[in-house]
């Protein structure tokens, strides 16, 4: 049965160097702004690089469906989205959202992932336990304490 966490939220604001010779925003930075959100909700879990690695864990992408809905211009200020959907499996999903300062939504990003046995370049078989465990705030995850 699938559990999902509650919604984390960050704010970006669009930079002219990521736009296309459109004026649109760049379709790989939609990427990096889904990255920088997953990132952002890791550490607001407690959850660094460095503590991920002294695991002996890497976050990996499997992955990734972008539905583009509104254009984004260097200017506009936005919020992204993340939310783990915990599968009770190796892999978890992650539900994300691009949207404007007025709430229309700019851009759905799903994603499948897991975490990476560092060691054994494997997969983990619990990827909801292993960040258990080194979450000061697992709760931002969507996960008992």
């Amino acid at each position: 049965m699938a559990s999902r966490s509650e919604t984390f939220w960050v704010p970006v604001e669009v930079r002219g160097y990521e736009t296309d010779t459109q004026g649109h925003l760049n379709q790989s930075v939609y990427l990096q702004y889904a990255e920088h959100a997953r990132w952002s909700l890791l550490r607001a879990a407690g959850i660094g690089q460095r503590e991920l690695v002294a695991g002996g864990l890497g976050p990996v992408v499997l992955e990734t469906t972008l539905k583009y809905r509104h254009e984004l211009v260097a200017g506009d200020r936005t919020e992204v989205s993340c939310a783990f959907v915990w599968t009770g499996r190796k892999v978890f999903e992650l539900e994300q959202c691009v949207r404007k300062a007025d709430g229309t939504v700019a851009t759905e990003v799903t994603a499948k992932g897991g975490l990476l046995d560092l060691e054994r370049r494997r997969l983990v078989d619990d990827p909801e336990g292993a960040l258990r465990r080194l979450a000061t705030h697992p709760g931002v995850l969507g996960v008992e304490e």
